[in-house]
């Protein structure tokens, strides 16, 4: 096993491979470890795969794969951490904005302060408001929903000790909440880095406001994932439950108005144009079927194949005799 593997997700960009490798190889001439740089053609459509098979005859540490087509950041990463050799894995984004000089010190922070993961940190942002103020709100509400202390989950430099790249999963979107899903799988020393941020050189950002949009519903999936995926009743059972049970307060109480009104001698509208009554009623037809899908979700949780699958750190068993 090697020191460490640099993975470099990359999408339509030729211009900045080039000076990347060369920063990283200047970089690691300094440290006492060996390397490879493993660079993820993500459906490129410019010269990018020809400038990494350039990349790799001039040096054997750069490797590469490429995507027939472009599947997204995640679907980079997840075949990145596949690949990787490394010890500690460190990722970076490919248009010069993150800096190799700050390898040495995630190493150390990995490797001799015993994280099990570091983030950047951008405290420093050379982008427009228009990325940086929903980038603030965005990891103002992740911060808070998670309990993770980190400042900037969507910062691409970030490093990993080799068992947290090989047990958690990315895919969809979810490269933007690794650290969610490493402490759900249960590494929960997560630091943070303050890092230098720089402005792009060349080209163009490949992303959107439309990623805050789906940035906050991917939270939504890995939040429930993580606390809900192999217990669904406990959530759609317990909403379930709870809107029946209030569906039929409300139905009990106008029928028992009605009755008092009925025994008095006091007129009183049909129970059928009382507005509560149908509140009421939807209530528990919501209940019902809130309960239905849970039970249904349980089932399919049940058939799973990987139903009774966990992580396991590690094991001491007994010497065959």
């Amino acid at each position: 096993m090697i020191d460490l593997s640099i993975v470099v997700p990359s999408f339509n960009e030729e211009e900045s491979l080039g000076e990347l490798t060369e920063w990283i190889a200047r970089v690691m001439k300094t440290t006492p470890y060996s390397y490879e740089v493993i660079i993820v053609d993500d459906g490129s459509t410019d010269g990018s795969w020809a400038v990494v098979e350039r990349l790799h005859e001039a040096d054997s540490n750069i490797l590469g794969i490429r995507f027939r087509r472009n599947y997204g950041k995640s679907a980079a990463l997840s075949e990145g951490f596949g690949a990787a050799r490394g010890r500690v894995v460190i990722t970076m984004d490919a248009d010069l904005q993150d800096s190799p000089d700050e390898i040495p010190d995630l190493m150390d922070m990995i490797l001799n302060q015993g994280y099990d993961m570091v983030s950047g940190w951008k405290k420093v942002r050379h982008d427009p408001l228009s990325k940086t103020v929903p980038s603030k709100i965005f990891n103002g509400v992740v911060r808070k929903i998670s309990g993770i202390k980190l400042h900037d989950f969507n910062c691409g430099l970030k490093a990993y000790r080799s068992d947290v790249v090989k047990t958690i999963e990315v895919y969809g979107e979810m490269h933007r909440y690794v650290p969610l899903l490493a402490k759900e799988a249960g590494f929960h020393k997560i630091g943070e880095k303050v890092v230098h941020h720089y402005e792009r050189k060349f080209g163009h950002s490949k992303f959107g406001i439309e990623r805050t949009v789906k940035g906050f519903l991917d939270l939504l999936s890995v939040t429930f994932m993580g606390k809900f995926g192999k217990r669904p009743m406990h959530l759609f059972g317990a909403l379930g439950t709870l809107m029946f049970f209030l569906g039929f307060i409300a139905a009990a109480w106008v029928g028992f108005k009605k009755l008092w009104c009925v025994y008095h001698g006091v007129p009183a509208p049909l129970v059928t144009s009382n507005p509560y009554f149908y509140l009421a009623l939807t209530f528990m037809i919501m209940g019902t079927q809130l309960f239905l899908a849970g039970f249904t979700a349980e089932l399919v949780t049940r058939n799973a194949p990987d139903r009774n699958k966990y992580l396991v750190a590690k094991r001491i068993e007994a010497q065959p005799e």
